[in-house]
């Protein structure tokens, strides 16, 4: 399956970036203050990040309702430690809190359940690969 998300710059000189993904509302990237941005959306370690969280969540959701379990939501926190990302080391910490789920063994299964999530495999074992080109001007 192939699909294009495009981010075009909209202000000079200022770092926010508008996405435009087919189907959906426009969605925004800045970066922090510190670095020169607005802070007036996520930045792209956030969107990296939330995805672990949600795709977490939706994979447990979706074992659950197949096992017929009373899940009644997820509450995701992922918390990041980036204090080492130049050394090549960037450690995230999922933790998943299982409404309506009271049997240990059902809680485990879903945390298991869990890192069998197409971005939490893509990130831990897949090999991707990166293609960057220029053009002159925009391709449909």
């Amino acid at each position: 399956m192939s699909k294009t998300i495009e981010v075009i710059s909209e202000r000079n000189s200022i770092f926010r970036q508008r996405v435009q993904v087919a189907g959906f509302e426009d969605i925004f990237v800045d970066v922090p203050v510190a670095y020169g941005g607005e802070g007036s959306a996520p930045d792209p370690h956030d969107y990296f990040d939330l995805s672990l969280g949600a795709c977490k969540a939706i994979t447990a959701q979706m074992y659950a309702q197949r096992k017929k379990w009373p899940l009644e939501g997820i509450t995701v926190k992922v918390n990041r430690d980036d204090s080492e990302e130049r050394k090549g080391t960037y450690r995230l910490e999922v933790v998943m809190t299982f409404h309506g789920i009271e049997d240990e063994e059902q809680r485990a299964r879903l945390e298991e359940i869990s890192h069998k999530c197409p971005i939490h495999r893509l990130m831990t074992s897949a090999t991707v690969e990166v293609t960057t080109r220029t053009t002159d001007t925009v391709e449909a």
